[in-house]
């Protein structure tokens, strides 16, 4: 995580960062399960806040994170940039909620 960032945000930001930094490429994790890596599963929607904060998205890929139902949720840029980064990362999408596999 660069240190540029790190001592300007929230120390809850700095772990939703770290977080969402580890989701690879072609991957999709939860609001809710990043809560749930940062010790408080209950802060869904304050990762989604501290997503829109994101000051590094190359770093931090915050287009990677979507709503426990499926749908790909709110992005910075737009649900339509969100959904075609998904497409090209390799991310199945039907309508605007991603295709899990079973």
């Amino acid at each position: 995580m660069p240190k540029k960032f790190c001592k300007k945000q929230t120390s809850f930001s700095q772990k939703v960062y770290e977080a969402v930094s580890k989701i690879p490429k072609g991957r999709v994790s939860t609001y809710k399960e990043v809560a749930e890596l940062t010790g408080r599963p209950m802060a869904f929607r304050a990762v989604g806040n501290a997503l829109n904060g994101n000051p590094d998205p190359k770093t931090v890929p915050c287009h990677r994170v979507v709503k426990s139902d499926g749908s790909v949720g709110g992005y910075k840029y737009g649900t339509n940039k969100k959904i075609s980064l998904l497409k090209k990362e390799g991310v199945r999408i039907k309508g605007k909620k991603v295709v899990f596999s079973s």
